[in-house]
């Protein structure tokens, strides 16, 4: 069924919660990020005994904000994506509600204390998934779409590895799988911010603006991130990985140079995207310094996680959910410039308060942990309404 069919002579009302994939999934994500980030401190640094049978704490704690939290975002954004960029209508009604109680199953699942079962819910979740963002591009024959769904397909084979490990199969699997899973979802925001940021940014500023796109550079970076992610999980080598890192710092630096235009500080939903781009490439920078300077190596991982990733998917989650329920993406809730800057400040308590002053890094990472709950409940305290509610507009999404 494609869009306007959906769409033509109706004026939806009612709970508009299960029309489309945004909806749910990016509820779900902001919901976990508080409460799991919550359990979390109580674990470290607080050191409470609450971390689910069979998981180490830090493991359980990675595995939920990539797999759980992570992407659970990317969920919601490509079934609402694909839906736009191949006019076919994504799952949505019963069939959406199953795809996200499978994920819901799959993050309470570690508490039963059968992490055979977590492994169940958490595959078939990410394979149904994959085949609700591919049926639309086949049907479309749409197949420049093929590689994003193929991203997706690999985060299902990163987190069967993690498991393998978790349960013994495969040794080395768990920490392979985490690092696997956390370089494919940065490589989608290599690839996805590349089409959406300079888009938003030429249609968001309040005077013209035309940034410079550069084929080569395009091409650049994605061989060599790829070089980079092949040889950090798979090879181990220390100068190649420094170099490609350290390369891929300069590539990146001119890409944002090529999309930077003063009106984008004015506008919160421009900003967040650029400062999370700059936050993925002052991770490849850390992660120079990790392998040949001896720095923490978790100081790169929460460069992108908490800076990149984090910052990327809230600002995502705060444009797609005005954009697609009929509001206007250029004027949005005044509380987001402070959801933004409660998030960039954990980041930055996290990565470049212990890089200056290491004796208190308990204390940072607790600050950091504060900062990141209020971001997010901010965004389900303003978000939830928005997202339950029918568009405004009267249209089906």
């Amino acid at each position: 069924m494609t869009l306007l069919q959906i769409e033509e002579g109706k004026h939806h009302q009612g709970l508009g919660l299960w029309r489309l994939g945004f909806r749910p999934f990016f509820l779900g994500a902001g919901v976990l990020a508080v409460l799991f980030m919550a359990l979390w401190m109580v674990i470290f640094p607080l050191g409470g005994d609450v971390t689910p049978t069979g998981y180490a704490a830090p493991v359980w704690h990675a595995h939920e904000m990539i797999f759980g939290y992570a992407v659970a975002v990317i969920a919601g954004f490509l079934l609402t994506a694909v839906k736009n960029w191949t006019n076919v209508q994504t799952v949505h009604g019963p069939a959406l509600m199953g795809v996200f109680l499978l994920w819901v199953a799959a993050r309470l699942a570690p508490f039963t204390g059968l992490p055979e079962v977590a492994f169940l819910f958490d595959m078939l979740f990410l394979l149904s998934l994959s085949a609700g963002i591919l049926h639309p591009v086949i049907k479309a024959r749409s197949w420049n779409q093929l590689g994003i769904v193929a991203i997706v397909l690999a985060l299902a084979g990163s987190n069967l590895i993690f498991y393998l490990g978790l349960l013994g199969v495969m040794p080395g699997g768990g920490w392979q799988g985490l690092h696997a899973g956390l370089y494919l979802i940065v490589a989608l925001i290599l690839v996805v911010g590349r089409r959406v940021i300079p888009f938003f940014i030429e249609r968001g500023c309040d005077t013209p603006v035309r940034l410079i796109y550069r084929a080569w550079l395009d091409v650049a970076i994605l061989a060599c991130y790829l070089l980079f992610a092949v040889v950090e999980i798979f090879v181990s080598s220390v100068t190649l990985s420094a170099l490609l890192a350290g390369t891929l710092v300069i590539l990146n630096l001119v890409r944002l140079w090529d999309w930077h235009t003063p009106g984008i500080w004015r506008k919160p939903l421009l900003w967040v995207l650029y400062v999370a781009y700059l936050w993925i490439t002052f991770g490849f920078l850390l992660k120079v310094g990790t392998l040949l300077g001896g720095l923490s190596p978790s100081l790169a991982v929460h460069a992108f996680t908490v800076g990149g990733i984090g910052m990327m998917t809230l600002g995502m989650m705060a444009r797609v959910s005005l954009g697609h329920t009929g509001r206007n993406v250029f004027d949005p809730p005044r509380v987001v410039n402070g959801m933004f800057l409660l998030l960039g400040a954990a980041a930055v308590v996290r990565v470049l308060l212990p890089l200056l002053d290491f004796r208190h890094y308990t204390q940072w990472v607790l600050l950091s942990q504060w900062l990141w709950m209020a971001a997010f409940a901010l965004f389900v305290l303003v978000y939830a309404p928005i997202l339950v509610k029918p568009r405004i507009d009267g249209r089906y999404g």
